[in-house]
């Protein structure tokens, strides 16, 4: 075999073999450069990649600071408060109002019930500068009182009847004891100096009487 053909031949495997050489170090310097990627990429407890990206079907949860949620709720409960405040203030003042307002129509519907009564009296005023005569004038008063009284009753006035009744200091308010004329008058009253009143079956003033001994 001719030199040339050796020569060639050698040549031919010194190329193969540098080759070969050149692709195992090619491929280690991909397999380097893959384990150092895969060293910085996170991976979750099962060895799997973690991307970031929630897995299909769930949301990221997304965390809340304490100290903000806590700022949240406190301004929410203040505006509760105030708005709670001030549906009790307007309650307050229309209640208010409407107390004056129903005392104040009460007070103006009396005074309207009596006015024809000092109409009456006016006219009775007139009467005695100008009469001589006692017993008109007497009945002019009685039936003025009537009046008055039937007009009082009309709005729940009711006189007390405590002359010869047992004492009773829920309704009398005792002012002296005199011997009574009567044992059976003993711890009754004798006397009546005040009549006393009730107002719808409640108490309004105490009689002041006289108590037997």
């Amino acid at each position: 075999m001719p030199e040339n053909t050796e020569f060639n031949i050698d040549q031919d495997k010194n190329y193969e073999m540098n080759e070969e050489k050149a692709s195992l170090e090619t491929d280690n310097l991909v397999n380097e450069e893959n384990a150092e990627i895969s060293n910085n990429v996170p991976l979750d407890n099962a060895g799997q990649e973690i991307t970031g990206e929630a897995p299909s079907g769930e949301k990221p949860t997304v965390e809340i600071d304490p100290l903000d949620a806590a700022k949240a709720e406190i301004a929410e409960l203040k505006d509760k408060y105030l708005r709670l405040y001030a549906d009790f203030e307007n309650f307050r003042r229309r209640t208010a109002k409407e107390k004056l307002e129903m005392i104040s129509g009460a007070s103006a519907d009396m005074v309207r019930t009596i006015l024809p009564v000092v109409d009456d009296f006016e006219r009775a005023k007139v009467s005695f500068d100008s009469s001589t005569d006692v017993e008109a004038l007497k009945e002019g008063v009685d039936l003025i009182y009537n009046k008055l009284f039937k007009t009082l009753e009309s709005k729940g006035l009711k006189a007390m009847e405590s002359r010869g009744a047992a004492f009773d200091a829920e309704i009398h308010e005792s002012i002296a004891q005199f011997p009574a004329p009567s044992d059976d008058l003993k711890g009754k009253v004798i006397d009546e100096i005040e009549k006393g009143y009730y107002l719808n079956d409640k108490v309004i003033r105490y009689a002041k009487v006289i108590v037997g001994a």
